[in-house]
C-alpha cells in the first residue's frame, strides 16, 4: 500500500508543478502584452506627437511593406503623427489578429491593416471603429466592415495591364518571322512555330486564402482585354493556379509542380512578389528562360534586374510610398472632420525592356 500511495503522490506532484508552471506562463504572458502596450504609448507621449497610428501587415520584412511603411512615416511626421510598423515591434511571429487585439488594447488613434474578408477580421475592425479608432484597410480590403476607408489599386485596371501584356508577347511572337499555318478542317486553329502553343496557354498564380473579390475582378479584367483585342483565329487558354503564398517554401513548392508537368503554359501571370521571385527562380533552375514568359508584380531590383537580363517579360510596379501616405492622409482627414473618401487608388505602371534602366538607375550598363 505504502508504494500506490508513493505513486499517488508523485502523480500528484507532477500536477501541481505542471499547473504552477502553466500559471507562470500565463502571468507572464499577460505583463509581456501590457508591457508592449505601455511601451507604445510612452514612445507617443515623450515625442509630443498629436497622433499615434499603427501600420500591421502580411510580412514587414518584404520591400513591398517597408516601402508603404515609409510613405506612411514620412507623411506622419509632416502631420505631427508617429507611425509604427507594429509586426516589427516584436520578436515573435503574431497573426494580424492578434495585433489588431494589440492596437485595440493600446487605444490607438488609428490603424492600417492588410486585410481580408474573415469573420474574425471584420469583428476586430468593428470592435475597433465601435471605440472610436479610425481603420483603414491597405491592400486588401474587408467590405462588410465598418473601416473607414481602403487603399489599394484599382484590380480591374491591374487585370487590362496584364491582358495587354499577353497580346503583346503574342503578337512579337508573330512579327518575330512566325510561320502562320491555317488547319484545313479548323480555319480558327493557328499555330505558332516560335515557341508559343495554340490555343496560348496562359496560367494566373492566385493567392490560395483570398476572400475578396479583388483577384476574381482582376482576372475578369484580363480575360475581358483578351477576348475583345486579341486577333481573329488566335485561341487563349486562361486558368488559374492556387498558391499557398503565406510562406516561401510552399510557394515553392506549388510553382515546381506546374514546371514538373509534361507541357508549360506560354505565359505565366504572377499576382504578387513572392510568386514573381518564385517562378523567376524555377524558370532559371529548370533551364526554361525563353520557353516561358513572366508577367510579375512589384519592382523589387530582383524583379527589376530580370527584367533587363530578358528572364521576366514584364512587370506591373505599385506605388506602395503613395499607398502608405494616403493612409495616413485619410486617418488625419478622418480624425479632423469626422469623415474620408471611401477609396484611395494608388497608381500603376509597367516597366518592361524599353524602360528598365530607368529603374535600374544606369546598372545596366554599369553591368554591360
Amino acid at each position: 500500500m505504502s508504494q500506490i500511495n508513493r505513486k499517488k503522490n508523485n502523480y500528484k506532484g507532477y500536477m501541481l508543478i505542471t499547473l504552477m508552471l502553466v500559471v507562470t506562463m500565463t502571468i507572464a504572458g499577460i505583463l509581456i502584452f501590457f508591457f508592449y502596450i505601455n511601451r507604445f504609448r510612452t514612445v507617443t507621449d515623450a515625442n509630443w506627437y498629436d497622433h499615434y497610428y499603427v501600420m500591421i501587415t502580411e510580412d514587414a520584412k518584404s520591400s513591398l511593406w517597408q516601402t508603404a511603411y515609409e510613405g506612411a512615416y514620412q507623411a506622419g511626421l509632416e502631420n505631427n503623427s508617429y507611425v509604427d510598423l507594429l509586426n516589427s515591434s516584436f520578436d515573435n511571429n503574431y497573426s494580424k489578429e492578434d495585433l489588431m487585439r494589440i492596437a485595440i488594447a493600446s487605444d490607438v488613434d488609428g490603424i492600417i491593416v492588410a486585410a481580408d474578408e474573415s469573420t474574425e477580421m471584420t469583428d476586430l475592425i468593428n470592435e475597433a471603429a465601435a471605440q472610436g479608432i479610425p481603420v483603414v484597410t491597405l491592400y486588401s480590403d474587408n467590405t462588410q466592415s465598418e473601416r473607414c476607408t481602403f487603399v489599394g489599386i484599382g484590380s480591374y485596371d491591374l487585370g487590362r495591364e496584364y491582358g495587354k501584356e499577353v497580346l503583346e508577347i503574342v503578337q512579337e511572337k508573330q512579327d518575330s518571322g512566325v510561320q502562320i499555318s491555317m488547319q484545313p478542317d479548323e480555319q480558327n486553329s493557328i499555330s505558332l512555330t516560335t515557341g508559343i502553343s495554340n490555343p496560348v496557354k496562359i496560367t494566373v498564380l492566385v493567392n490560395a486564402y483570398a476572400q475578396d473579390s479583388g483577384q476574381n475582378i482582376l482576372c475578369s479584367g484580363i480575360r475581358e482585354t483578351i477576348e475583345k483585342e486579341k486577333q481573329d483565329g488566335i485561341e487563349i487558354e486562361l486558368s488559374l493556379v492556387s498558391v499557398d503564398d503565406t510562406n516561401t517554401f510552399s510557394a515553392e513548392e506549388t510553382i515546381r509542380d506546374i514546371f514538373m508537368e509534361n507541357e508549360l503554359p506560354d505565359i505565366i501571370i504572377c499576382l504578387n512578389e513572392l510568386n514573381t521571385t518564385c517562378v523567376y527562380q524555377a524558370v532559371v533552375d529548370y533551364n526554361k528562360v525563353g520557353q516561358v514568359n513572366i508577367l510579375g508584380y512589384y519592382d523589387s531590383q530582383t524583379i527589376i534586374k530580370a527584367i533587363d537580363r530578358n528572364v521576366i517579360y514584364a512587370t506591373i510596379s505599385i506605388d506602395t510610398m503613395q499607398m502608405g501616405r494616403f493612409c495616413v492622409d485619410a486617418l488625419t482627414e478622418y480624425n479632423t472632420y469626422g469623415n474620408t473618401s471611401q477609396f484611395f487608388i494608388a497608381d500603376i505602371a509597367l516597366i518592361n525592356k524599353e524602360n528598365v534602366a530607368l529603374y535600374l538607375g544606369g546598372e545596366a550598363e554599369d553591368e554591360e
